[in-house]
């Protein structure tokens, strides 16, 4: 082999082994922060599990409501339902409201409270 090309392989070789040295080094260090995350995330949920102090697991929160996409037609149209519904269910209300009153004796209205000469 002529000197030329062995001192080229020699500079590729040396090279190559800065480039893993350098990558190594990166490796290790993103090795080092992903650990110290990981204890730094168990150190807060064991922090959080002794504040709670053991309580029970509390239930899931509740999904949060899907916003309907109406067009204004459909929208009235909605409210003039819901209306309607709520009119019906306050004359039924009413009516058995004012059926109750019947099993009262007739003529008899009800009668005041009376006031005390003692302010009881």
């Amino acid at each position: 082999m002529k000197i030329k090309s062995l001192k080229k392989k020699i500079r590729r070789l040396e090279k190559r082994l800065q480039e893993g040295q350098k990558r190594l080094a990166k490796l290790k260090q993103r090795l080092q922060t992903t650990e110290s995350a990981k204890a730094l995330k168990a150190a807060r949920k064991s922090a959080a599990r002794a504040a709670r102090g053991g309580a029970k697991k509390t239930a899931p929160a509740k999904k949060a409501k899907r916003k309907l996409n109406l067009s204004p037609e459909r929208r009235a149209q909605l409210a003039a339902a819901m209306k309607a519904r709520w009119a019906a269910k306050r004359a039924a209300e009413a009516k058995s409201a004012s059926s109750d009153n019947q099993h009262s004796p007739p003529g008899t209205p009800p009668q005041p409270p009376q006031n005390r000469p003692d302010g009881v």
